[in-house]
């Protein structure tokens, strides 16, 4: 068997908040959730759990999707609608803005938890 990506923890403030915030903007579906898990599923059977771990501070980390031009639109436009500041650039340089990298189109911006999130059309290989 080859290895494949299967799940990943991510932390969270409210497990609830950042689950719903990026189910609703990427259109995710709900997975059963279970003990300290608030779950998302991504295409191809990848799970996203969310969970309140046991320290004050959360450690920033970078999650990036590919998404379709149209997804991408509608991710795009809900993020302007809810005032989510966003860049073109993770240096965050270029602020209100989309960038145009690899031959497609891209965004950063944060989650609830403060994780620096990415969203692009077109994979970076």
């Amino acid at each position: 068997m080859t290895a494949t990506f299967n799940h990943t923890i991510i932390a969270a403030r409210d497990r609830h908040e950042s689950a719903r915030f990026l189910k609703e903007l990427l259109e995710l579906a709900e997975a059963p959730s279970w003990g300290p898990f608030a779950n998302l599923l991504l295409s191809g059977g990848v799970l996203l759990q969310f969970a309140e771990p046991p320290v004050e501070e959360i450690q920033m980390q970078h999650y990036a999707f590919l998404v379709d031009d149209e997804l991408f639109d509608r991710a795009y436009a809900r993020l302007c609608e809810q005032g989510v500041e966003h860049w073109a650039d993770p240096q965050m340089r270029r602020p209100g803005e989309t960038n145009e990298g690899h031959g497609g189109r891209g965004v950063y911006f944060k989650d609830p938890a403060g994780h620096a999130m990415e969203l692009i059309t077109r994979p970076y290989l």
